[in-house]
């Protein structure tokens, strides 16, 4: 079975139309980006990205030197249509590469930081730095 464009009538007319509405020449996009949380509490921040079916190798997590944090994902898929029953006549739900970019705020200790991944999840740990009070950041200042 192979997908076909049938055309109903031999007409001129109604061959415009089905030339004028015929999108198949146009390039369909075929990632979508995953969904992100970011959370917050008194100690950390953390991000979350949904990446279902993606393993730790699949992600590169880095802090660039604006402070970005930057978080890629790219699936090199291997050709597996040998070990199906058949062959795609179309194929649509590959993911390739996704990249995202955040600002971190200026309490995120970047040497800190820590990545995980499981269960298709990416989280991203974003300790704060320890606050210092106002009492210990003083410095005696000997007069000579």
């Amino acid at each position: 079975m192979l997908p076909m464009m049938r055309r109903t009538n031999d007409g001129w007319l109604p061959d415009i139309f089905n030339d004028f509405f015929d999108n198949s020449w146009m390039e369909r996009p075929t990632y979508t980006a995953p969904a992100i949380n970011v959370m917050e509490n008194e100690q950390e921040y953390e991000v979350e990205l949904a990446a279902p079916g993606l393993d730790k190798e699949d992600f590169k997590v880095h802090v660039d030197a604006e402070n970005n944090l930057h978080i890629e994902i790219e699936k090199k898929s291997e050709n597996k249509e040998g070990k199906k029953h058949g062959r795609y006549l179309r194929r649509e739900f590959s993911y390739e590469k996704f990249q995202q970019a955040l600002l971190l705020p200026d309490d995120v200790d970047t040497e800190k930081i820590e990545a995980s991944v499981e269960k298709g999840v990416l989280s991203v740990h974003l300790p704060k730095k320890q606050k210092v009070s106002p009492t210990e950041s003083r410095r005696q200042i000997n007069i000579r």
